[in-house]
């Protein structure tokens, strides 16, 4: 079940990452640290974004944003600008792609096998909750 987020912890993985996050993710996060996502090929599991106010919201956020694109960072194909926000169980993810200073609204899915981006969203917002 996923919680409210601080917005203090929002900044923090954004200083982190060196760039802002789309304005509708943040939004997302803030009410819902993670959850639950249905693109229409496929159900994906939110990685929240760090927690640290008490140990069960450091536990339940313990595969959080930067942590999980860190691992992904060990495929061969995933991409250099990208930031994992969702994965499937299978290896593929839903990632956003890093424009200049910010990550853009756009959400693709990187597929683990082909290294291929698609696009499925032109703005996290458009993603439906499971």
């Amino acid at each position: 079940m996923p919680f409210d987020l601080a917005e203090s912890f929002l900044l923090d993985a954004e200083r982190e990452l060196g760039a802002s996050l789309p304005k509708s993710y943040r939004l997302a996060m803030l009410r819902e640290n993670g959850g639950e996502l249905a693109t229409d090929e496929d159900d994906w599991q939110q990685y929240p974004i760090a927690d640290t106010s008490d140990r069960k919201r450091l536990s339940r956020s313990a595969n959080h944003i930067l942590k999980e694109t860190e691992s992904c960072r060990g495929w061969s194909r995933f991409p250099e600008d990208a930031l994992a926000i969702a994965g499937n169980g299978a290896g593929d993810q839903l990632v956003f792609i890093k424009r200049h200073e910010d990550f853009a609204p756009e959400v693709y899915e990187w597929h683990h096998e082909s290294g291929e981006l698609k696009k499925v969203a032109d703005d996290f917002s458009q993603l439906k909750a499971s």
